[in-house]
């Protein structure tokens, strides 16, 4: 049986899986903007922008997907096809959990004009009506106020630390955790 991939529409965006044809878009932009990103992620291995890294993250996104694990989504302006950045609902956990976690990033230029909000939005409508889960987390570096500031502004809530979560840049670093439930919470829990 055929299934529908997921395609997210909002006013000004479009978010959908990875393709193989994204490659050129999507090396031009992660290249452009390395200077805005790597104090933000882990360390870029050696062949990151090969085509044949890019192989490999389109078959897992397509495979993750496939299997209920994660939802990884490309994420391309409406007026002009341009790739923007991705946003990610990783680590999906089903039964008493019902719950995911979300990572994204934005290149340079696109930064603070409001679509990375879009996109965390749409993938929250996304994750509580179309997939069932009841609470969706994110975590960021204590300094990247401006992910801290999209996180906020949708609905997501401050936990609090996480020692040494993840290395980024190439060192351990603490992370502010955040969280965003699901207004109704009563789901079902025999979702498989």
């Amino acid at each position: 049986m055929f299934r529908r991939r997921p395609i997210l529409n909002t006013e000004r965006l479009v978010l959908r899986l990875p393709q193989h044809s994204d490659f050129r878009a999507w090396t031009q932009e992660r290249l452009a903007s390395t200077a805005h990103l790597t104090p933000w992620e882990p360390t870029w291995s050696d062949d990151h922008l090969s085509r044949r890294a890019f192989t490999a993250r389109v078959a897992w996104a397509a495979k993750a997907e496939a299997q209920g694990t994660a939802v990884p989504l490309f994420i391309f302006r409406r007026a002009d096809t341009a790739l923007l950045g991705a946003i990610t609902l990783d680590n999906i956990r089903r039964g008493p959990a019902q719950a995911g976690t979300i990572g994204y990033w934005i290149g340079a230029r696109h930064a603070r004009q409001g679509y990375m909000r879009e996109s965390v939005q749409a993938l929250c409508h996304y994750a509580f009506t179309k997939l069932d889960l009841s609470r969706l987390e994110s975590a960021c570096l204590p300094e990247n106020a401006a992910s801290r500031g999209v996180l906020e502004q949708c609905g997501f809530k401050y936990e609090g630390v996480a020692q040494s979560y993840l290395q980024i840049d190439g060192r351990w670093r603490n992370h502010v955790l955040y969280a965003n439930l699901r207004g109704d919470r009563r789901g079902r829990t025999d979702v498989g």
